[in-house]
């Protein structure tokens, strides 16, 4: 994906409020070899990037200045109530550094598993995104999981997934974590069950009253 960015001369609180009245939104570039650069895009345009997935996790074209170059989204802070960016970080990339980044899962087959076409298990999506290492050209915009083969109250680890060429998974202590889990639903108590406990219950206040001390 490619956007358009300016160099933004004013700096400053009061600067970026009138930058934002005035339908732009401020931000930085960072990193690599060059010092970091100000900058300021279109928020309407920007708004609309932000909604699609890729944005967020694929490295981007960013025109500054009549240059194209390499940049990877790190942060975005919103507005608490209204619907507007209130200030946007990217960060260049080097195309022969490696990197971290998280990356999208994408669940496919569930439906078509045993876990839920014989045994009506509820499946847990308990990881959505993970965070790899590898180089940019390597980074994948998503990683599939297949879940067709979903076992009753079996799950899905990352050592059951084959992950990009290239791409490594960024463990932080956990070497194996589970990404989906199937569990056996919980049975609800029939109503003519719970019917016939409350008619107990109801009755053995009536018996206590009965008895003679």
């Amino acid at each position: 994906m490619n956007f358009v960015a300016f160099e933004r001369a004013k700096q400053g609180t009061g600067a970026s409020r009138r930058l934002r009245n005035s339908g732009r939104t401020p931000g930085i570039v960072y990193g690599g070899s060059a010092e970091p650069v100000a900058i300021e895009l279109d928020h309407n345009a920007l708004w609309h990037a932000l909604k699609k997935e890729a944005f967020h996790s694929s490295v981007l074209d960013m025109e500054l200045g009549g240059q194209t170059s390499k940049v990877l989204l790190r942060d975005v802070q919103y507005h608490p109530y209204k619907q507007q960016v209130q200030h946007i970080d990217f960060q260049r990339v080097d195309a022969r550094t490696r990197m971290n980044l998280k990356v999208p899962l994408h669940y496919k087959g569930e439906e078509e598993s045993d876990a839920v076409k014989l045994d009506q298990n509820l499946i847990a999506h308990v990881m959505t995104e993970l965070e790899v290492n590898c180089l940019p050209s390597d980074l994948p915009e998503f990683i599939e999981v297949d879940l067709s083969g979903l076992k009753k109250n079996g799950t899905v680890t990352v050592k059951d997934i084959k992950l990009p060429r290239g791409v490594r998974f960024v463990s932080h202590g956990k070497p194996n974590p589970v990404l989906v889990s199937a569990t056996t639903p919980v049975a609800e108590p029939d109503e003519a069950e719970l019917a016939a406990a409350a008619a107990a219950a109801a009755a053995e206040p009536a018996k206590g009253k009965g008895k003679k001390k």
